[in-house]
């Protein structure tokens, strides 16, 4: 069976955490500081595998010019996209409480929630992809902490669109939307960049952990913090010994 066939299957998996999440955070009671404790533990995971798994990756394949260019970069292109959409209305897309506005309060805020899910999710499928280039096989390392980030996102996302009174249609719809372009940008990751030299290689897999690290202080840590307080710290650092422990017996 083809390998780009192998990578869809992986990105498709980690992003179907984001389905599962939307799905508790619609139909499940939970309460906020829960889900602000879920998010904080994704953060601490996502920032664990960027900077023990994909930064070192980064910097092994291309060195520290292609991995501080990639990263910076990715980090620059994310703030600006996410800027853009602040100004349509989807700052507030990971929170869980009332923070979301509806579509009466900021016209086309439910398009620029849905392109901002979406920004958030591409650089993390690319990087399952990209990780498949080696012929080794896929990082388990970065398809765990993804997917133990993203139940968190989508829970904490769909809970707020929800009290923003956007249809279940609507929620599922943008999650179930990213979820198979996730399988999408995974194959892309792969097959893209498979011609291509080991510090272009290098300076994408940077790219998408700036970008990754961007979104965590933007959109992550905000919505734990509003509800968590004085244990996000605690809670963050155990998501990163998790995916610590995932990259030493994975």
């Amino acid at each position: 069976m083809p390998i780009w066939i192998f990578a869809g299957f992986w990105g498709l998996l980690a992003g179907s955490a984001l389905l599962l999440g939307a799905a508790i955070g619609y139909f499940a009671p939970v309460s906020q500081r829960v889900i602000a404790s879920i998010m904080a533990f994704g953060s601490g995971v996502l920032i664990s595998a960027l900077s023990l798994d994909l930064m070192n990756e980064a910097f092994r394949q291309g060195g520290f010019d292609a991995t501080a260019i990639g990263f910076l970069s990715g980090a620059v292109i994310f703030t600006l996209a996410n800027w853009l959409l602040t100004r349509w209305g989807a700052h507030h897309r990971k929170r869980s409480g009332t923070q979301q506005p509806t579509e009466a309060q900021t016209s086309g805020s439910g398009m620029a929630l849905a392109i901002g899910a979406l920004i958030d999710g591409i650089p993390e499928s690319i990087v399952i992809g990209i990780s498949m280039i080696a012929g080794t096989g896929v990082s388990l390392v970065a398809v765990a902490a993804i997917f133990l980030s993203n139940l968190p996102e989508g829970l904490s996302s769909a809970a707020g669109m929800k009290k923003a009174k956007r249809s279940a249609g609507y929620i599922f719809g943008v999650w179930g939307s990213i979820a198979l372009i996730s399988g999408v940008a995974s194959i892309a990751g792969y097959t893209i960049f498979d011609h291509f030299n080991a510090n272009v290689i290098a300076g994408i897999t940077a790219l998408a952990a700036g970008a990754i690290l961007a979104m965590v202080a933007d959109t992550m840590i905000p919505e734990a913090f509003e509800e968590a307080h004085n244990f996000t710290g605690l809670i963050t650092v155990l998501g990163f010994l998790t995916a610590f422990v995932l990259t030493k017996f994975a």
